[in-house]
C-alpha cells in the first residue's frame, strides 16, 4: 500500500461527509473484524429484500442489479478516492462501496433463492481475498478506481463460476 497523504488534493481529517457515507456504506465499513464481509453480507440482504419485496419481472430485476453496480461504481469510485486521501491510505479497509459493486455484480441474473445468494456471497468473497490474474493488477490503478475496480473483477469471476454452478440443478 502506498500512501497517497503526500497528494496535493487533500481533505480534511475526520469529516464525516457524502464520501465517507458512500465509501463506508453509511460506516458499515467501521464494523470491527472483515469490514468486506460485514458490506458484502449486507449487500446480499439489502438486495434481496428489494427484489422480493418489489414483485419485479426477471427482466427488471436484471435491470435494477446492473443499475446498483454501476452506481455504485461510478459514486463509488471518487468517493473512495476522496476518503483514501482524507485518510493517505490507498486502499483503506473502511472504504466498501467496492464490495457493494463487486457483490452485486456477481448477482446479476442470479435466481433469488437463499443457495444461490449464499452461493454468490461466498464466492465473491473467496474472490475478493485470493484475487486471481488480472485481479490484483487491477489494485494498481490510481485511487478510487484501483479500489472498486480490482472488486468488479473479483466480481466477474465469481459471476462466471456463479452461471456454472447453476447448471446443476441442486443450487437452483
Amino acid at each position: 500500500m502506498t500512501n497517497i497523504a503526500t497528494d496535493p488534493v487533500r481533505v480534511t481529517a475526520g469529516k464525516k461527509d457524502w464520501a465517507w457515507a458512500v465509501s463506508t456504506m453509511l460506516g458499515i465499513g467501521h464494523l470491527g473484524l472483515g469490514p468486506g464481509t460485514w458490506a458484502s453480507a449486507a449487500t446480499v440482504m439489502l438486495w434481496w429484500l428489494f427484489a422480493t419485496r418489489l414483485h419485479l419481472t426477471e427482466a427488471q430485476l436484471v435491470a435494477a442489479a446492473i443499475a446498483v453496480t454501476v452506481g455504485a461504481t461510478f459514486i463509488g469510485i471518487p468517493a473512495a478516492t476522496r476518503e483514501a486521501k482524507r485518510c493517505g491510505v490507498s486502499d483503506p479497509s473502511h472504504v466498501v462501496i467496492d464490495e457493494v459493486a463487486g457483490q452485486m455484480l456477481s448477482l446479476i441474473a442470479a435466481p433469488l433463492t437463499w443457495k444461490t445468494q449464499l452461493a454468490g456471497f461466498i464466492l465473491f468473497r473467496c474472490f475478493d481475498i485470493l484475487k486471481p490474474p488480472p485481479v490484483r493488477a487491477l489494485e494498481r490503478l490510481p485511487g478510487g478506481t484501483g479500489i472498486v475496480v480490482d472488486d468488479l473483477g473479483a466480481g466477474v469471476y465469481a459471476w462466471v463460476v456463479l452461471r456454472l454452478l447453476l447448471l446443476a440443478p441442486w443450487l437452483r
